[in-house]
């Protein structure tokens, strides 16, 4: 028996999210996968379409198949919430050790021209879900063959992973390697690395990495850090009135490929990436309900900062780590004694980011 729910309940979920508040931000998209011929994915086909977001599909020719069976449809994912806000998804992915789509085993054409004109291919854990180690390893390096930056956000999975098959190993560690901006919780950070402290782990998975430019550490409602090999930033949370978190995460990463793309100082990447999971915590649900342009820049000229975890950041940064230079955002200069603390004005970033911001809705009518 199939279990069914209202269509008013249906979202597109996934890196759907992270695709719909990028082009909010004015940035041009595309998601790479696949959809069934059913009105699953039709609804997301829709949903992308009306937010200016292409779709690629994987497929192959699959004359040999029969594209009415299960391994056809498109996925669904149930997203179950308590009344505390914590959140758990399920899916059929859950209930096989195969990926969803075990018929897809190679990049097609239309895939790999996607991938040539993109500044950023982003990928995380749970694509694990849905792909073949094999399949995922080959688009990771045709990204590399070609010279476009990948993120990767190995979420939750990120420890299955670690313990996961050979080739899952094997792929996750290539990911790892070679992506240029990982971003990943402080929980995750001590998984993949065994060290508590964020600050130390980052600096642990940038050591490792090949092409890695930038870790990121999502500390929740504490705020961010950006490790890179100049230094370490930092940035407090925005408060906001949290109605759901689901998504804000991927909104997160939105920010974050703005701030890449437009090569912006780290703590203004910080700051942008913070203001945008804030929008989307004030709403229900993902995918269309993720953040606004018009949210994201009415938090900004607010500027109200979580300010209750400097405590947090003072022990975070007296630990003895080698680190060039600390930039960490306040809301007033201050005056401090380390030689490396680099102290920057909430306001300063925030009069920088917003003609971008104003200039990005000029350009496109974001929807409400």
């Amino acid at each position: 028996m199939r279990l069914q729910c209202k269509q008013r309940y249906w979202e597109a979920g996934g890196n759907c999210n992270m695709a719909i508040a990028a082009a909010r931000l004015g940035l041009h998209c595309a998601t790479i996968g696949h959809v069934g011929n059913d009105i699953y994915g039709q609804f997301l086909v829709d949903v992308l379409g009306n937010e200016g977001i292409g779709m690629v599909g994987m497929s192959e020719d699959t004359e040999d198949f029969d594209s009415s069976s299960t391994s056809y449809e498109t996925l669904l994912c149930w997203v179950l919430v308590d009344p505390l806000q914590r959140h758990g998804f399920c899916s059929r992915a859950d209930f096989t050790k195969e990926p969803a789509f075990t018929w897809m085993n190679k990049l097609t054409g239309e895939v790999k021209m996607a991938i040539k004109q993109s500044k950023i291919l982003f990928c995380n854990g749970y694509g694990f879900d849905e792909l073949s180690p094999g399949l995922i390893m080959a688009t990771v390096e045709y990204a590399v063959d070609v010279g476009t930056s990948i993120f990767f956000d190995p979420g939750p999975r990120g420890k299955s992973l670690s313990a996961g098959t050979a080739e899952e190993q094997r792929t996750l560690s290539v990911l790892l390697e070679m992506s240029d901006v990982l971003l990943v919780t402080s929980d995750e950070a001590d998984s993949l690395t065994g060290i508590g402290n964020p600050i130390l782990a980052g600096q642990e998975l940038l050591r490792k990495g090949v092409h890695t430019k930038w870790v990121i550490v999502k500390m929740g409602p504490k705020g961010s850090i950006l490790i890179s090999l100049s230094g370490v930033s930092c940035a407090p949370a925005f408060k906001v009135d949290v109605i759901d978190t689901v998504g804000c995460g991927d909104s997160f990463v939105a920010a974050i490929a703005f701030g890449f793309i437009h090569n912006l100082p780290a703590v203004n990447t910080l700051v942008l990436a913070n203001a945008v999971g804030a929008a989307t915590a004030m709403g229900c649900g993902a995918g269309r309900n993720v953040a606004t342009l018009e949210t994201v820049i009415d938090l900004l000229r607010v500027s109200n900062p979580n300010d209750d975890d400097k405590l947090l950041w003072s022990e975070l940064l007296d630990k003895k780590v080698d680190i060039q230079e600390i930039a960490l955002i306040s809301r007033k200069v201050i005056n401090g004694s380390n030689e490396r603390l680099n102290s920057v004005p909430l306001q300063k970033v925030v009069s920088d980011l917003l003609p971008m911001l104003q200039s990005a809705r000029v350009k496109r009518k974001v929807p409400s």
